[in-house]
């Protein structure tokens, strides 16, 4: 009789979609169904008195009611002046996203009779320090263990990779509701390595709907007369934007797409062909293969030019002219891989290499008498590994191939963004020095030595700052500061004494900042606690906050 392994959960935490799925009893990746029997889940939030509702009931108040629903709050993860105000409470992006968390997993228990834990969640590529904590902050307030952070490109090659043996280099395409990565990836039995990602957090599908909803405004305008602006009013405005909803997903499968609006007892019909959507959202698509365009330049320096296809992830994806548009830029075929879903699927699967990995370590432990916690797989045999593997196999009902493939599935990723500390050059003008850049990979340790500015310097303040360029020298308004080490020195010390900063940017993109006094032997070390992320204090505040609002 095989016995159940722990399930550690993937959670596609999307813009406007989101879902959670795990990896069964036979190795395959399931998609978990909300309580509404809808397999991806609105990203919004209404405020409903003491209640919170989570999905599409939220969604389809957004406009009717907006000062009580949040959509689209991913964009605003690590925002320090982001605040949501509902009767008298404010909450972080944080706490918006913890209560989205808490509906996937409370359906996700009463489909499956388990309680769920253990989660990786997925975030954009192009997510920085600030982002990346403000997202596992959003986990630990919704009372979950989370794992790890992965990006999601990554998370969609793995599970596309994961029954294939042909290696690859593949382009993801992800656009998403609100979210657009393009990353370079490379697949091979086992590994899977970033090379090189580019992307907007501020461009997905809902700018196709709301350049369709302006249109439409036009629309009523002409053939009514009318010289007000439909717009303002919410309930017309919510109409608008289904309708653009709708017709968008029309259009990917139809030529034209009827539309009708009702505003202060006028209406108006408007036939939305499909070359006019693709004329209306041309700007946007454009966009995106800008983007993609910069992305191939900065991989070609790092010496990588060849790619194999481009595959698409995201629901964005299935309008046509995404397929057509890149097809005709770059010459290769596109494929479509589970647009809504490889994301949350491929979460899964590393979680659960993460809890058969575990399991090897225990049987591995048992087999050699060490202690499965400190032990070091990579002082480990291949035959004793094998043996481990058989013995997972066998004691949870696995093929020992399934339990080995998992086994090899590494991830390699590079950062998204350039790191650097403020200096004050030759001219007294502070500049930003960057120590790590955009598509460096990870992890990454780097050292270097600065100096103090004044003689009887009683302290430096290294303030970390985080950007886009690629410059070792940068204007400081082209960065954001998103944490600071301040490092005490002697008295003594003359002007441009050396001070050691060291920074380590792990697998997680998580950054630890090291400062040191070579004279006096000081040294500060700390992870950075960004400003625009929740303290541990607030997060407890949060957590007991969050659970006594009733999530459905």
């Amino acid at each position: 009789m095989t016995k159940n392994m722990k399930k550690v959960y993937g959670i596609d935490l999307g813009t406007t979609y989101s879902c959670i799925s795990y990896v069964d009893d036979h190795g395959k990746p399931v998609i978990i169904p909300n309580s509404e029997n809808e397999r991806i889940t609105p990203s919004a939030v209404f405020f409903d008195g003491n209640n919170v509702i989570v999905g599409g009931e939220a969604k389809a108040n957004s406009k009717l009611q907006p000062n009580a629903v949040v959509e689209m709050v991913k964009r605003s993860m690590g925002d320090a002046n982001y605040l949501f105000e509902h009767n008298g409470q404010t909450y972080r992006a944080e706490e918006i996203s913890a209560l989205i968390l808490r509906k996937l997993v409370g359906d996700g228990e009463q489909v499956t009779g388990e309680k769920i834990t253990d989660v990786i969640i997925t975030c954009p590529a192009y997510f920085g320090v600030n982002q990346r904590d403000a997202t596992a902050k959003a986990g630990e307030i919704a009372g979950l263990n989370v794992r790890s952070i992965i990006n999601e490109p990554t998370a969609a090659a793995i599970a596309y990779g994961l029954d294939r043996e042909k290696d690859q280099v593949v382009l993801v395409f992800d656009l998403g509701g609100g979210t657009f990565d393009i990353t370079m990836i490379e697949i091979k039995d086992g590994p899977i390595t970033v090379l090189c990602t580019g992307g907007d957090h501020n461009l997905g599908g809902k700018d196709w709907d709301s350049s369709v909803v302006k249109y439409l405004a036009d629309q009523f305008r002409e053939q009514t007369g009318t010289t007000e602006d439909i717009l303002d009013d919410s309930e017309t405005l919510q109409d608008l934007y289904i309708n653009a909803e709708r017709a968008k997903k029309s259009l990917s499968v139809r030529d034209k797409a009827p539309i009708s609006i009702t505003h202060s007892g006028q209406k108006a019909k408007v036939e939305l062909s499909r070359e006019k959507f693709d004329e209306l959202t041309a700007p946007l698509l454009e966009r995106t293969v800008v983007l993609t365009k910069q992305m191939l330049d900065e991989a070609k320096i790092k010496g990588n030019i060849r790619y194999d296809k481009i595959l698409l992830v995201g629901g964005s994806t299935r309008m046509p002219q995404v397929s057509k548009r890149l097809k005709e830029e770059f010459k290769i075929e596109c494929e479509s891989y589970d647009p809504d879903e490889s994301v949350a699927k491929g979460a899964a699967i590393y979680g659960w290499k993460l809890a058969l990995d575990e399991e090897i370590k225990i049987a591995i432990a048992s087999n050699t008498g060490q202690n499965a916690e400190t032990l070091n797989i990579e002082n480990i045999s291949e035959a004793e590994i094998k043996k481990a593997e058989k013995a997972v196999a066998e004691k949870f009902g696995l093929l020992p191939s399934t339990v080995s493939k998992a086994g090899k599935i590494a991830l390699r990723n590079v950062t998204s963004k350039t790191f650097g500390i403020v200096i004050t050059d030759q001219k007294e003008k502070e500049m930003v020095s960057n120590l790590i850049f955009r598509n460096d990979k990870i992890p990454s340790d780097v050292t270097k030595e600065f100096g103090t500015l004044l003689s009887n310097q009683t302290n430096v303040n290294i303030r970390l700052m985080e950007g886009l360029e690629l410059k070792e020298i940068v204007e400081l308004n082209m960065c954001s500061e998103i944490g600071n080490v301040i490092l005490d020195l002697p008295s003594d010390l003359p002007a441009n004494s050396p001070i050691i900063v060291n920074f380590n940017l792990n697998e997680q993109g998580l950054m630890v900042v090291t400062a040191t006094d070579p004279k006096s032997k000081n040294v500060k070390k700390l992870k950075i606690q960004t400003a625009s992320v929740m303290s541990e204090e607030e997060v407890e505040k949060a957590k007991s906050r969050g659970m006594a609002l009733v999530v459905s």
